[in-house]
């Protein structure tokens, strides 16, 4: 009986992700705005690849915004400046969010809170870096423009295969050994170096993955808003938004950030539309309700309360 019901559950799952898909696949010829559906899977892919790192392996990188806002202006300078067709300089543009991630390698070695605000320096160093870099190559304070390349119909099937994509890579790494051994070292550090686990190469490849893929979605993000300047691209509400979305839908799972980056992006353009003004209040709020009542997350709670879900949703 048990397996009855666990199958059924199953063939739910899967009968709503194949109608998602189909749904998401089909929007640009639908009468609604793939504006708001490209964000909110650009969302999804965001606060999901943040939960490699984080919801994974246990680190907190307060600057996570430098990926994003590193694939955004590979991007733009490789197509505007350097002629490479646009799907080119989003490929180049995660290849430079991993070289990226190999140069702040070296930050893995501090953890918890000290990790958290060196890598928010890294960030922000960054940012003044390429802000301050020749007109003619970085578009100074007032950015670059990609309007000859905008096509959003091509970006907008960019991003859903990247959302695609980066659940099932999730998917795959918490089922694989790698996965459980990120678990480890975020569970206990010194009890995984103990059982002869290689840390530092685990989490590295654990943070190159995470840093691969905030930069391509960055890249095709520029693409489709067809401009990019220092504010925007290095905006620490890139940082925040994945933060939030991912934990209030549950960190370390799989269904979590999705859950979460639905949820949160629908209400905040909900907030947004009625009250600008109140939007980053009750965006606080829900932070505080979430970590008061919700430490777990939403399907973290979920799967505490009934563990027979966990197959399901975790």
């Amino acid at each position: 009986m048990i397996d009855y019901v666990a199958k059924g559950r199953m063939l739910i799952i899967w009968v709503v992700l194949v109608a998602a898909i189909v749904y998401l696949g089909a929007v640009p010829f639908l009468p609604v705005s793939s504006a708001f559906i490209f964000y909110m899977m650009f969302w999804i892919t965001m606060a999901s690849s943040f939960n490699i790192i984080y919801g994974f392996t246990g680190y907190l990188p307060f600057g996570y915004v430098a990926f994003y806002g590193l694939g955004t202006y590979v991007t733009a300078v490789f197509w505007s400046r350097l002629g490479f067709p646009i799907p080119a300089a989003i490929l180049i543009a995660g290849g430079a969010g991993v070289l990226l991630s190999l140069i702040f390698a070296p930050t893995l070695r501090l953890r918890g809170i000290y990790f958290a605000i060196v890598n928010f320096s890294c960030a922000m160093a960054l940012r003044i870096l390429i802000a301050n870099l020749p007109e003619k190559w970085a578009g100074g304070s007032f950015g670059i423009t990609l309007s000859a390349a905008y096509k959003p119909r091509f970006s907008y099937y960019c991003m859903f295969i990247l959302m695609i994509v980066t659940i099932f890579i999730v998917w795959k790494l918490s089922i694989s050994r790698l996965g459980i051994a990120l678990r480890c070292i975020r569970d206990d550090y010194e009890a995984a170096e103990a059982m002869g686990i290689d840390v530092s190469m685990c989490r590295l490849k654990a943070w190159m993955l995470a840093a691969l893929i905030p930069s391509i979605a960055g890249g095709i993000e520029a693409w489709h808003t067809a401009i990019i300047d220092p504010d925007t691209s290095f905006s620490m509400m890139i940082t925040t938004k994945s933060i939030v979305y991912a934990m209030f839908g549950g960190l370390g799972t799989i269904t979590g950030p999705i859950v979460g980056a639905v949820f949160m992006y629908i209400l905040d353009d909900l907030i947004w539309a009625r009250f600008p003004i109140l939007n980053l209040m009750v965006l606080g709020i829900f932070i505080v309700a979430l970590v008061l009542f919700f430490p777990r997350g939403i399907v973290g709670s979920i799967t505490r309360w009934k563990p027979t879900l966990r197959a399901v949703l975790a």
